[in-house]
């Protein structure tokens, strides 16, 4: 075996991959029931933590054990408490708590299409009556209201990236951000830059959500809404900040450079867009695999979609309108910025 090569493929190795589901399943659970909460304060038996979480008590020491088994909890005899660690990122009250991303990354709406991959393999695309590109999609309201730890640090790297705005000539910076759903890309333009106007662009029950995270963050005043789809919405105009985020991977590049070219006709000459999506790196899969299982997703949760290569984005952009785009990125962080000027 090569230095290089991965180790042949075993049968332990295949128990661990199937036996994912249920360490997802035992994850979710411990979140939802706020397991982890109860435990904040100090060890406890399982009595306590039922009584805590309004659970039955053998329920409840089944599903502490299994937590134990992976090494999300320790045992002391009947007590159970946190393994290091744990209580910066389960403890819902910790501002690292990263629960929220289990119960988007473990929702029913992934499992319910991730299941059907083989058939969507089949299909070349989604076989989901109701999929990630259904208007009203429900989890699109999860989505912009519980976010993910990835958003804000790429949100201001943006923000860092763009601002201040140099034209100091203009009393107002106009910003579309397309299929906004949280809206934390806008917002936190808005929040560095006071002569920002953010219209926020989403299906209607999405922008509930996205106009309640307004008001949390103080700038609602600035903030406006387009209720519909992105591709034929009006777009009103023109503007100086285009945002495009994580939706590019949801189509076909045919469709999101006619998406692009889209918000190249919204822009001001010389404004700017900024792109953001998931993207591989066209080294091995096996070097960077989220992108790759993410793709797998996208093959069974859209008609077209998956994750393109960076060269494949760079690429839509600039047949869209726009110069050769900038990539930033952030260590650790799937997505991908991409900025470039509309020609």
């Amino acid at each position: 075996m090569t230095q290089d090569r991965a180790p042949a493929v075993d049968r332990r190795q295949l128990l661990t991959m199937m036996s994912a589901v249920r360490r997802t399943g035992v994850l979710r659970a411990g979140v939802d029931l706020k397991v982890f909460d109860a435990l904040a304060d100090g060890p406890a038996d399982a009595d306590a933590v039922a009584a805590a979480c309004a659970a039955d008590p053998r329920g409840t020491r089944v599903l502490l054990n299994a937590l134990a088994a992976m090494g999300l909890l320790e045992t002391d005899g009947d007590l159970y408490s946190l393994a290091p660690g744990a209580d910066s990122v389960l403890v819902s009250t910790h501002p690292e708590y990263y629960g929220d991303a289990v119960r988007l990354a473990a929702s029913d709406y992934e499992w319910d299409a991730i299941k059907r991959l083989g058939d969507a393999v089949r299909n070349g695309g989604t076989v989901m009556e109701m999929n990630a590109e259904t208007p009203s999609y429900t989890f699109w309201e999860d989505f912009a209201a519980l976010g993910t730890l990835n958003t804000q640090p790429v949100a201001d790297l943006v923000a860092g990236e763009l601002l201040p705005w140099p034209d100091l000539t203009r009393d107002e910076v106009r910003i579309l951000d397309v299929a906004c759903g949280h809206g934390f890309y806008g917002y936190t333009l808005a929040r560095n830059e006071p002569r920002a106007q953010v219209w926020s662009l989403d299906w209607p029950n999405v922008l509930t959500v996205t106009e309640a995270n307004a008001r949390r963050l103080g700038v609602h005043g600035r903030a406006h809404f387009i209720p519909g789809d992105m591709f034929d919405a009006p777009l009103d105009g023109p503007y100086d900040i285009v945002i495009v985020a994580n939706v590019l991977h949801h189509f076909s590049t045919e469709r999101a450079t006619g998406l692009l070219r889209r918000m190249a006709n919204a822009l001001r000459p010389g404004g700017k867009l900024v792109a953001i999506a998931i993207s591989t790196d066209g080294g091995r899969p096996a070097d960077d695999p989220v992108p790759h299982l993410f793709s797998a997703l996208m093959l069974a949760w859209t008609s077209e979609g998956q994750v393109h290569p960076i060269s494949a984005y760079e690429d839509m952009v600039t047949a869209a309108g726009f110069s050769r785009p900038k990539l930033r990125t952030l260590p650790h962080n799937p997505l991908r910025v991409l900025t470039a000027d509309r020609l």
